[in-house]
């Protein structure tokens, strides 16, 4: 990136193309950040936080790159010069954390006033917030959206010249822009795009309206971009797209999911590919073969159940029955016996009834998953749910909620259980947070386990014992050439 920049010529027009536009503004920043470091006598400095899914993780590791590209250093312990929020607005209470940090910033600026406050990501797209913060958080620099992620330096460019505040929100946008720098977060592993947007419009789901509809790479830039990130040390890759089924859709090229998963896998050097999220309405025979045939797939699915009720499964406009996805988990497992499943489930979607509860509960109960995301259903205006009469009321949601995570538990103890004793191999990804004398890594099935290990092993492979399963992960001992390692 240093020498596309070097080339530049600054006193030329911006180009209109992309991305050649884009680098062209991240030298011009780059040259008004080394006047600014050689005036104030020190580094610049940033700092991202993230809020949300995979896909805003990796448009953070986007942001990083260009930051980092122009000159920014990332530095927890510091006072930042500049300060991105990438937020999430699938629930209300990630709105809440982002106004709670804005309060806490607020202070932080006084420290430095010429601090930049910037704000992206998908709660910008919805316009009441944008103009709550307009009005209450006057002292934010810079808001942008989902759309036009990839235009950040262009943006700064006006800021750090202009002096005047930027909102730049886009309602769609067809670009998918390639090439821009990104600094991953683990050397070993990253997520790649694969897809944007959704046209699932499920009605309590405000990702259609803010991340917009679907629009798929090109497989030559997928396998571009993994075959460079493995040159580079990635021996695992997460495709990530809201609905990963519906990859291919809009391309001039004839392509599904399971086409692109059987090329990625041709890719010398690539060990693990994993990919979320898959929709279970999309779930083709197709993929479950490949899947069952691959050596590099992993033997994971996350597949959302969301209600087990088939009566709010209609409602939700997720176009499937209970009876739908029990006979797809089925067919799953009766093809891939080892794998791991795991699941999204909403409680308290505007008339659940008890009924439709225990058919949550029964399903639950049948497939056993080996773990499981459980959400209180949160009102996001603006989607059809929101306007549905007979919300549940909190009590009744707070004690649903408590039965059906003993459920889940209960499951993922039966599960997991069952791998207790056996070798597994496993990509050690870091130290473990709670304990520093323990490593933690990921078997193919996305469980977790905890064991002993040097820090130097970190993003390698190796073989472990599971001693003990402990609800939904695992404590284990590394065996290296018929020697136990604890």
């Amino acid at each position: 990136m240093d020498k596309i920049l070097d080339n530049i010529d600054l006193n030329s027009k911006a180009p209109f193309d992309e991305p050649d536009r884009q680098y062209y503004f991240m030298a011009k920043c780059r040259e008004y950040v080394a006047a600014k470091k050689k005036e104030l006598n020190r580094p610049l400095f940033f700092n991202i936080k993230t809020f949300g899914c995979q896909m805003n993780a990796k448009d953070s590791e986007k942001l990083t790159g260009i930051l980092e590209a122009i000159g920014y250093e990332q530095a927890e312990n510091e006072i930042p010069d500049f300060v991105l929020y990438n937020t999430c607005t699938v629930r209300e209470n990630a709105n809440l954390k982002v106004y709670g940090n804005l309060g806490n910033i607020k202070k932080l600026k006084k420290k430095n006033p010429e601090m930049i406050i910037a704000l992206c990501g998908c709660m910008m797209q919805e316009k009441e917030v944008v103009d709550k913060i307009k009005k209450s958080y006057s002292f934010v620099d810079l808001i942008f959206g989902t759309h036009n992620i990839f235009k950040l330096a262009e943006l700064m460019y006006e800021i750090l010249t202009n002096k005047k505040k930027v909102y730049e929100i886009f309602d769609k946008n067809d670009l998918v822009v390639e090439n821009l720098p990104s600094v991953r977060k683990y050397s070993f592993k990253c997520g790649v795009n694969i897809m944007y947007g959704c046209d699932n419009f499920c009605t309590y789901c405000i990702v259609p309206y803010v991340r917009g509809r679907e629009k798929s790479r090109k497989k030559e830039h997928i396998i571009a971009e993994i075959e460079n990130l493995v040159k580079n040390g990635v021996v695992e890759v997460m495709l990530l797209g809201q609905n990963v089924n519906s990859y291919g859709k809009g391309l001039d090229e004839k392509i599904d999911f399971a086409t692109l998963l059987t090329e990625i896998e041709k890719i010398e050097g690539l060990e693990r590919i994993r990919f979320m999220t898959p929709h279970p309405k999309d779930f083709s025979d197709d993929l479950i073969r490949v899947m069952k045939n691959s050596k590099k797939i992993c033997k994971h699915v996350h597949l959302p159940l969301q209600s087990g009720s088939s009566r709010i499964l209609t409602a939700m406009n997720r176009h499937y029955s209970k009876e739908d996805y029990l006979n797809l988990v089925d067919k799953i497992r009766n093809e891939i016996p080892d794998v791991g499943l795991t699941t999204d489930i909403i409680v308290g979607f505007p008339g659940e009834t008890d009924e439709d509860f225990l058919d949550t509960l029964d399903v639950v109960s049948k497939v056993k998953f080996d773990s499981a995301y459980t959400f209180i259903y949160s009102k996001r205006t603006g989607t059809p749910a929101a306007k549905m009469e007979n919300q549940v009321p909190e009590d009744v949601i707070k004690e649903r909620f408590d039965r059906l995570l003993k459920e889940v538990q209960s499951g993922s103890a039966y599960r997991n259980k069952l791998k207790e004793g056996t070798t597994e191999r496993v990509l050690i990804e870091e130290v473990n947070s709670q304990d520093k004398s323990l490593c933690s890594g990921r078997l193919s099935n996305n469980s977790i386990v905890h064991f002993k290990c040097n820090k130097d092993m970190i993003g390698k492979f190796v073989d472990v014992r599971l001693d003990e399963a402990k609800g939904f992960y695992y404590y284990g001992t590394i065996i290296s050439n018929d020697e136990a390692v604890r």
